[in-house]
């Protein structure tokens, strides 16, 4: 029976949509693609041979964590089946910009995407905030959506920059907030909106007939968003991508007595493994340190969601004074009234110990100076507001200190590239590496999110 039912969720997957006339209108493919060439290049450059890593992340709220996603990946994953794809959809429904921009911190920087697909809906100075940390912190190109028609927009609403203005907020967001966005953050923008308003024409439907509410895609909806985002991942070989300048590769060949010193500038730094030799140990130092001793180069994972959901119960956690060590933080929760407007917590370290006690409503520094929690951080009100039930007291609420480094790694021929240090200060640095002999290592790459 389970070969049964796994055999019917392939052909869904594979027939979704089959039903549906595909659209007319979309971005000529001369224009498509222009701002994420890179990636696609990345992709399309992989042979059984030499398979490049390519790093894909869905982001924003409810739409996109429909199917539309699920359509996209596959699409990926077909038509570059030499590419050693991750792809990750990490979006949380219910989340507006407002609240993504914190999220993203544990979402999206320590995954450091070679592209990042995003949607969200929300304030217009939170979202380019979000985009901005993005530019700033990773070299990922980035996908931003207009939004599609919800059940209530008509076909034929203002779209003339210079006659549009915040008070008429969804014309005024697409035509001129993204539009300028994807200009200044050099990001490529998908028009979701105009599509959809002439797939509607083209087959004489009204926006209700794309949705399954007022706002989320149905079937033929989630198929139309999926061709529209299949429609600009498009290979230009002949262009020189924007996000070259940001991605530095050097030859890993000058080693003198076991040992390669090499300065780059960044905040991350990849070792590229050779396609033969011996395996052999390496050790790694940046700016004469071990990265283990460099406190940014840990991250917070994302916190346990509220009531077994993906609503994490803090939307953020940040780094105190004191160095980080890789552990697993516990908060329990006390004296909390209905709606969490008002509880007492304490927090303790599986490495560190217990570590303190805080209230809802002031800012918290544990004892040890390894994290702090501001009260705007919490997300158990909004969440009790929205799913109407209490957070089981049986529920940890967990979460964790992961190193984003590599003090000492094993260096074996034609294995996926290493990443040896990330989320390092910006700027120049020198990379030292040291073994006993010459280890199978190609290139080091060296990835700058300030180079322009």
């Amino acid at each position: 029976m389970m070969k049964t039912l796994f055999a019917f969720l392939a052909l869904t997957a594979v027939s979704i949509g089959a039903d549906f006339p595909a659209p007319k209108a979309l971005t000529s493919p001369e224009k498509a693609g222009l701002g994420i060439q890179r990636t696609m290049q990345l992709l399309a450059g992989s042979t059984p041979e030499h398979r490049n890593t390519v790093r894909v992340l869905f982001y924003g709220q409810s739409i996109t964590e429909q199917a539309w996603t699920k359509a996209v990946s596959e699409y990926l994953k077909t038509t570059y089946p030499d590419a050693d794809l991750v792809i990750e959809n990490r979006a949380i429904g219910g989340h507006s910009s407002q609240i993504l921009v914190k999220t993203t911190e544990a979402d999206v920087i320590p995954f450091q995407p070679d592209l990042l697909i995003f949607h969200v809906y929300g304030a217009h100075d939170k979202y380019e905030d979000l985009i901005k940390m993005v530019r700033e912190k990773t070299c990922a190109e980035i996908l931003i959506q207009t939004d599609h028609l919800s059940a209530d927009q008509k076909i034929d609403e203002e779209t003339d920059p210079t006659k549009l203005a915040m008070d008429n907020w969804a014309p005024w967001f697409n035509y001129v907030f993204l539009p300028s966005v994807a200009e200044k953050y050099q990001a490529e923008l998908v028009p979701q909106r105009d599509l959809w308003k002439a797939y509607l024409r083209e087959n004489s439907l009204e926006p209700p007939a794309l949705l399954k509410d007022g706002v989320h895609l149905n079937e033929h909806g989630e198929f139309l968003m999926a061709e529209i985002v299949k429609s600009h991942l498009v290979v230009h070989p002949e262009i020189e991508p924007i996000a070259n300048k940001r991605v530095t590769t050097m030859d890993a060949v000058d080693w003198k007595s076991g040992e390669l010193n090499l300065p780059f500038t960044g905040n991350r730094i990849d070792a590229i493994m050779a396609v033969a030799g011996k395996s052999e140990e390496v050790e790694v130092l940046i700016d004469g340190k071990k990265p283990s001793e460099i406190p940014s180069a840990y991250a917070f994972t994302k916190v346990t969601g509220y009531n077994r959901t993906n609503w994490p119960v803090l939307l953020r956690v940040s780094q105190g004074d004191t160095p980080p060590v890789p552990e697993t933080w516990t908060v329990t929760l006390s004296d909390a009234n209905e709606d969490y407007s008002s509880f007492r917590f304490s927090v303790s370290g599986s490495v560190t110990g217990p570590d303190g006690e805080g209230n809802a409503t002031e800012d918290f520094n544990s004892k040890s100076g390894r994290i702090v929690i501001h009260p705007d951080d919490w997300n158990l009100n909004y969440s009790q507001k929205v799913f109407k039930v209490p957070h089981p007291a049986d529920v940890p609420i967990t979460f964790d200190v992961i190193p984003l480094h590599r003090d000492v790694f094993t260096a074996e021929a034609g294995k996926a590239p290493v990443t040896l240090a990330q989320n390092l200060k910006n700027g120049a640095h020198t990379l030292t590496l040291r073994a006993k002999s010459k280890p199978p290592i190609a290139a080091i790459r060296a990835f700058n999110p300030d180079a322009k």
